[in-house]
């Protein structure tokens, strides 16, 4: 709706992980460098947490989307809130592999130590990327450990890699054999005040910009009230602009913002 009054192509404050929008901040990028890392040297297990809204999910797509496709077969689970045997049957759906019938856990495992061994002989990398793994059951979580004793005398056969909100780090610490096999741990911390202003100009960039919008004092009003948390900088972004197109204004100024954070959050 007011795309064409901002000058923009299109929307640039939407709450959804489209790489495209990607802020290589200097937290995103070591990040970034990590699970690139860990998957090229076959370490094993990455814990990477942060709070809700950091950005996880969006770093986890731009991950994948710098792995080969030619060198990397990728499970994605993004559900994790199941039974160990439909968890079991979910990483090899996502493998691109269809369990049908198969009922046993020791075919199914075996039906995932096969791919696994395929991927080798071809030199891939596989990957299980499990989202919001802090949903994972007890149960289930213990499927996860066994499966890391899918390995060879010099590597592992894949990569894991466990994302989710920062309780997930107390979760792991009670699993000791899991904890003590996590190669490589990072934890997202919410954008400086800096970062989170150019946070928002590299969306508005990217989105098709070509003039100021957003006033100075206007960035330090929403990382006061974001904290620096990416998606509630995105919701008062959207908001503002669309208060500023009725509005008729000029610049996205300190007003605008306070009126966009009490439609949102105080109303």
């Amino acid at each position: 709706m007011y795309l064409e009054y901002w000058g923009l192509k299109e929307f640039p404050f939407e709450n959804v992980p489209n790489p495209k929008f990607m802020y290589y901040s200097a937290e995103f990028e070591e990040a970034l460098i990590r699970l690139l890392y860990a998957v090229d040297r076959k370490k094993g297990t990455v814990l990477l947490t942060g709070e809700v809204g950091c950005g996880k999910t969006t770093l986890s797509r731009v991950f994948i989307q710098r792995l080969s496709e030619n060198r990397s077969d990728i499970s994605l689970i993004t559900n994790p809130s199941l039974d160990p045997d439909d968890f079991l049957k979910e990483i090899l759906y996502q493998f691109g592999l269809n369990p049908g019938s198969v009922s046993s856990k020791s075919d199914l495992l075996n039906m995932l130590n096969m791919r696994m061994l395929e991927n080798v002989r071809a030199d891939r990398s596989s990957i299980l990327i499990i989202d919001e793994a802090q949903v994972i059951s007890k149960e289930t979580f213990e499927e996860v450990r066994l499966l890391l004793n899918f390995q060879m005398n010099d590597c592992f056969l894949f990569t894991l890699i466990l994302i989710g909100q920062p309780e997930l780090r107390d979760i792991i610490r009670e699993i000791k054999q899991l904890d003590q096999r996590i190669a490589i741990k990072y934890h997202l911390s919410p954008l400086s005040a800096g970062d989170s202003a150019r946070y928002i100009l590299t969306r508005l960039k990217v989105a098709g910009a070509s003039r100021k919008i957003f006033t100075a004092s206007a960035f330090d009003e929403i990382h006061r009230h974001s904290l620096g948390i990416p998606r509630k900088i995105n919701n008062v972004c959207d908001m503002s602009l669309m208060i500023g197109f009725v509005a008729k204004t000029k610049t996205i100024d300190t007003d605008v913002v306070r009126s966009a954070i009490k439609d949102l959050y105080q109303s």
